[in-house]
């Protein structure tokens, strides 16, 4: 067998590999908790539980900023954060700071903040906002979200901002005719990480909405 042949036989294997690699990450992570209530055609209404994320703000392009977002909750996840633990009761007492690692879940929002875009890793169900450890990056911060409605539509494919905003405008064209009130911004949800080859990603576009009185 030629070089030629040798090389593109690794490069398939290494493809393969990686998609095999992606899938079973995606489902082994922990997704975000919701109950649907109602199901159409480019729709679902469904009631989120309360959660809390990790979160921070980007500058920059559409396309751009889900990566760098991505990056520094990342590095928040995989131990770049101040985790508090008490050591035993002699003398001294004493109080000694380390990293931990938090699991992955998904997904990762990103929405509009202004002129900036902000970014949310879903932190695990195990975790309370006071036991969540600091952040070491100041740009990376934590908050509690309330339970709330959210009307959302599902797709694959490309994160470009071309296809969010049809999917966006879909979406929004279902929650006229359903006779729901938006009540926040449109989030763009990913479920996959950025290395994820772009035809298994599974994205969708959220929406908080009220119902008619």
């Amino acid at each position: 067998m030629g070089s030629r042949n040798c090389c593109r036989m690794l490069f398939l294997t290494l493809f393969f590999a990686g998609i095999l690699l992606s899938g079973s990450v995606a489902m082994a992570i922990e997704e975000a908790m919701y109950k649907v209530l109602e199901k159409g055609k480019n729709f679902e209404l469904r009631q989120y539980e309360p959660h809390v994320v990790a979160e921070t703000i980007v500058e920059g392009d559409f396309s751009e900023v889900g990566n760098e977002g991505f990056r520094r909750l990342f590095g928040y996840i995989s131990g770049k954060n101040r985790s508090r633990r008490s050591i035993s009761m002699t003398a001294p007492v004493s109080q000694e700071a380390e990293s931990q690692r938090i699991p992955m879940t998904a997904p990762v929002n990103q929405e509009v903040e202004g002129n900036k875009w902000r970014i949310t890793f879903l932190m695990p169900s195990g975790y309370a906002l006071e036991t969540l450890p600091a952040p070491v990056d100041p740009r990376v911060s934590l908050r509690e979200v309330p339970g709330r409605l959210m009307a959302a539509i599902k797709y694959s494919g490309t994160w470009s901002r071309v296809r969010y905003e049809a999917k966006k405008a879909l979406l929004e064209n279902a929650i006229r005719k359903r006779g729901l009130k938006p009540v926040g911004k449109p989030i763009f949800a990913r479920y996959n990480a950025p290395f994820t080859p772009w035809f298994l990603r599974r994205n969708e576009v959220l929406i908080p909405v009220d119902m008619p009185k």
